[in-house]
C-alpha cells in the first residue's frame, strides 16, 4: 500500500480534483522517478490515464485537477493560462502583517544565487497575490493568499518579501520546524531525558479551494479541501496558548 494515499474529492468523466497530502510529489521526480512517490504514477495506476493541468509543491497539501481526456485537458489548461481560475491557500505566517489585507504586486524570478529558489527581481515575471489575515496571535498568524498569477513558489516568495515568511519554510523563512516550546512560551517543561518533537516540520501552507468552470458542463465548479491534521494541530495550539494578551 504507498505511504501516500490520494484522496479523491470529486470525480466525473471529465476530470478528478483530488487533496495531495504534504510529502507527495505531483509529477515523477525529473533524476530519480521510480525512488519517490508522485501523484501522477498513482492516479495513471488507478485511471488509466489523467493530465496534469497544474501542480503543488511536494511539501504543500491540498487541491489539485487533473484532466480525464484531451478535451478537458485543453479546458481546464486555458482557464489557467487565462488566470480564471480562483485558486486560495492557506498558511500561518511568522509574525503579523500590519495591514490585515493587501495585495502583493512583484515580480518574481530565479535567484541567481541559489539554483532552484525564486526571488522578487524587477526583470521578474509579473506577479500578484492577494492575502487576507484570518487570525492572529502573539507571534503569529493565519491567513489565506489569492493569487492571479502562478509563479514558482509565489506565496512563499511574496510571504517572505513583506517580512513575514511562512511560520515554516527553509528555503524562504527563519525555521524548517516548529515547536510547541515556541508557542508556549511561558511553564513550557520537557523532561530531562526527552527530545521535543516538532509540532509540524514542513511547509506551512495548503492549498484550499479551488473554483472553476466545468469543461463538460460549462457550469462553475467550486471544491474546498479541509485543513490537514497537522496545521490544525498547529492552531490549536496557537489558538489555546498563543493569543495576543
Amino acid at each position: 500500500m504507498p505511504k501516500y494515499q490520494p484522496e479523491i474529492l470529486h470525480q466525473d468523466n471529465d476530470l478528478l480534483v483530488v487533496n495531495k497530502p504534504a510529502g507527495l510529489l505531483t509529477l515523477p521526480d525529473r533524476f530519480k522517478p521510480a525512488e519517490k512517490p508522485n501523484l501522477k504514477t498513482q492516479l495513471d495506476q488507478l485511471f488509466g490515464k489523467v493530465w496534469t493541468v497544474h501542480r503543488l509543491d511536494r511539501e504543500t497539501s491540498g487541491l489539485l485537477v487533473f484532466a480525464l481526456n484531451e478535451e478537458s485537458h485543453r479546458s481546464l489548461s486555458q482557464q489557467f493560462q487565462e488566470r480564471t481560475v480562483e485558486k486560495a491557500y492557506s498558511a500561518i505566517l511568522d509574525g503579523c502583517p500590519a495591514e490585515a489585507e493587501g495585495t502583493i504586486d512583484r515580480p518574481i524570478g530565479p535567484n541567481p544565487a541559489k539554483p532552484g529558489q525564486m526571488m522578487v527581481v524587477r526583470k521578474g515575471k509579473p506577479s500578484v497575490t492577494h492575502y487576507k489575515v484570518l487570525e492572529s496571535f502573539r507571534q503569529f498568524a493565519l491567513a489565506e493568499f489569492r493569487i492571479e498569477t502562478g509563479r514558482t513558489h509565489q506565496i512563499r516568495v511574496h510571504a517572505a518579501a513583506i517580512g513575514h515568511p511562512l511560520a515554516v519554510d527553509a528555503f524562504y523563512g527563519r525555521r524548517e520546524a516548529l515547536y510547541l516550546s515556541e508557542i508556549k512560551t511561558r511553564g513550557f517543561q520537557l523532561g530531562k531525558t526527552s527530545e521535543e518533537r516538532p509540532l509540524l516540520s514542513r511547509i506551512a501552507l495548503h492549498s484550499s479551494r479551488l473554483s472553476f468552470v466545468h469543461p463538460g458542463s460549462q457550469q462553475p465548479l467550486l471544491i474546498e479541501a479541509p485543513m490537514p491534521k497537522d496545521l490544525r494541530t498547529v492552531l490549536n495550539q496557537l489558538r489555546k496558548w498563543g493569543k495576543t494578551p
